[in-house]
């Protein structure tokens, strides 16, 4: 049996989600050979799945979204470095977790690939997700070697709120950092640079942005697409991603030149999941929350759906579960137990989400049949 879960969210990870199972299906179905698999669908926690399935993770210090120096970790095996933004832009990285909307920057992230591809990396995936800033990636280029100057020549100060003061881009050193360099960003959403479905009126509120900053980031967002048009030729502000991560989705299609690929199916391919889930009798998959969110490409739908090409069976564990049985059976889903089945209260489930999970899943080895269960 394969337990391959993504975290739940402000109460465990997705390893400690998956050794939680693990214990209570041990007690329940002894007879089952157990593996692990904790996955993640490009957002936070994506390189802590990445290194409990065998990659090696790397320390480094850089730039927090508002400059102040941050311990971050990255991924790395065979050539390739996990990157997610959120370990050093992310804003659980924001100093006492005051928002800075129109200053915070990306330079952070830009900082990690560096140090990836010092260590000798050849493709970085880059996993978007929980950013603290709408800069559109340009620290994140800059801390390759890109120059963002306004009109007298000067560098624009961090942030997307300066930016509408762009007045050229050089792409300095940028192109010989990236030289034999393949970038793929992971992930799972498709809004474009601007607009009504923007990355400014989308995602800068969620950064702490008042009706006035979105409004700046817009214009600030806009000069960026238009200048990187005029000086690198880069055509990605309506590309599908481009608005994921404040912009950062476009800086890394326009200045990274990387490619986008649906987050939780690339990542189960370089996680190794088919070979892992080959021959299981179940798959066990789940997340905090299931709901109407999850079936837009989120991890449990995404290993569902692996599994069912494979012919393996695949049911979900949840702190709530508000999909219909016919969602999940759309889903590819079997059937999903919830920690709130045990405990109504919401506040009780987060706090005690381990030993609850534990009883949930001794519950899921009497009851599947594919574990010799009764029902």
């Amino acid at each position: 049996m394969l337990i391959a879960p993504d975290k739940f969210k402000g109460s465990l990870t997705a390893a400690q989600v998956a050794g939680h199972l693990a214990a209570g299906l041990a007690r329940a179905a002894p007879h089952v050979p157990l593996a692990r698999l904790p996955v993640a669908d490009g957002g936070d926690g994506t390189v802590e799945a990445a290194v409990a399935c065998g990659f090696t993770e790397v320390r480094a210090q850089v730039s927090g979204p508002t400059g102040r120096p941050v311990a971050a970790s990255y991924a790395v095996r065979d050539g390739t470095a996990v990157i997610e933004l959120a370990a050093a832009s992310g804003l659980r990285r924001l100093p006492g977790g005051t928002p800075a909307p129109l200053a915070a920057s990306s330079r952070g992230t830009g900082e990690l690939i560096a140090a990836a591809i010092e260590r000798g990396a050849t493709r970085i995936v880059l996993g978007l997700g929980g950013s603290a800033c709408t800069d559109g990636g340009t620290g994140m280029a800059a801390a390759l070697g890109a120059r963002f100057l306004d009109a007298a020549g000067d560098p624009l100060p961090p942030g997307g709120g300066a930016l509408r003061s762009l007045a050229s881009i050089d792409p300095g050193g940028l192109p010989a950092r990236l030289r034999g360099v393949t970038v793929v960003v992971a992930g799972d959403v498709d809004n474009r640079l601007l607009g009504p479905d923007g990355a400014a009126a989308v995602f800068a509120p969620q950064k702490g942005a008042t009706a006035a900053d979105v409004r700046a980031l817009e214009r600030g967002l806009a000069r960026l697409d238009a200048v990187a048009r005029r000086d690198l030729g880069a055509y990605a502000a309506d590309r599908p991603g481009a608005g994921a991560a404040g912009g950062t989705g476009f800086g890394a299609m326009a200045f990274l030149g990387a490619t986008v690929r649906p987050g939780i199916g690339y990542l189960l391919d370089l996680l190794g999941f088919a070979a892992r889930a080959a021959g299981a009798r179940l798959v066990i998959t789940g997340e905090g929350s299931l709901d109407r969110q999850s079936l837009r490409g989120k991890a449990p739908v995404g290993v569902a759906r692996a599994a069912a090409r494979l012919g393996v069976p695949a049911i979900a564990v949840a702190g709530r579960c508000a999909l219909t049985g016919e969602q999940l059976r759309k889903a590819r889903l079997q059937d999903a137990y919830a920690l709130t089945d045990l405990e109504p209260d919401p506040e009780r489930c987060m706090a005690e989400a381990g030993p609850l999970l534990e009883r949930l899943a001794e519950r899921i080895g009497r009851d599947q049949p594919a574990l010799g269960g009764a029902a």
